[in-house]
Order: structure tokens, then sequence, then C-alpha cells
């Protein structure tokens, strides 16, 4: 993937299962409207107000496109309102970052100790 799109999103903590279930909403509907979805983050330690979600693209065009895709998809819209009704979610940032190349998902070296 070329491009990642980081969601932050400053959200209600006292709503955070509202929060929760409209993340999984978008583990269905992301991929299916052509979304890589790399995943949604609640906070779990710390500050208690800020949760994250980050989906992939090959370009920004393709960003465009999938974007199209989810103004006509009816449990997206619906995802949409539920936010808006409930709002949970009271500020949302998006930032488009791409990956330093050999520093995404590279697994830890096991080392051998010795008693």
């Amino acid at each position: 993937m070329a491009i990642t799109c980081f969601i932050r999103y400053q959200i209600d903590p006292f709503q955070r299962d509202a929060f929760d279930d409209y993340a999984r909403n978008w583990g269905r509907i992301i991929p299916r409207c052509g979304g890589h979805l790399v995943g949604y983050f609640l906070p779990h330690e710390g500050t208690n107000d800020i949760a994250w979600g980050l989906l992939a693209f090959d370009s920004l065009a393709a960003y465009e496109a999938y974007r199209a895709r989810l103004r006509a998809d009816a449990e997206a819209l619906d995802n949409f309102r539920l936010a808006q009704t409930k709002r949970f979610i009271l500020r949302e940032e998006r930032t488009f970052t791409e990956v330093v190349e050999g520093t995404f998902s590279v697994a830890p070296v096991r080392t051998m100790t010795t008693a």
C-alpha cells in the first residue's frame, strides 16, 4: 500500500462502547468499499479520549474512489448517522502518510540467552 490514512479521533471517554461498535462496523464496511483496513485502536492506558483508525490505499485516487463507494453504501451511511446521533466523536483529524521502507511490520529479532 502506497499511503495510509491515519485518523485521530477525540472521543467521549464515557461512550467508549459506542465508539467500539462504530469501529467494528467499519471492519465490515471498509474492505467491502475497497479500503485496506489496518485497524482501529481504542485507548487502553494513559489518555482516555484518543482513538485511531488506519486505512491503507494504493494511491490518493484509490482513496477518492473508496470515498465515493462509501457515500453510496447504506451501512456506511448508517454508521456515519450513528456517530452523529450519539455524538461520541468530538473531533476527527485525517493525515495521509507513507511507510518508510524497511520499517513497517518488522518482527522482533529473537536472541538466544544463556542462563
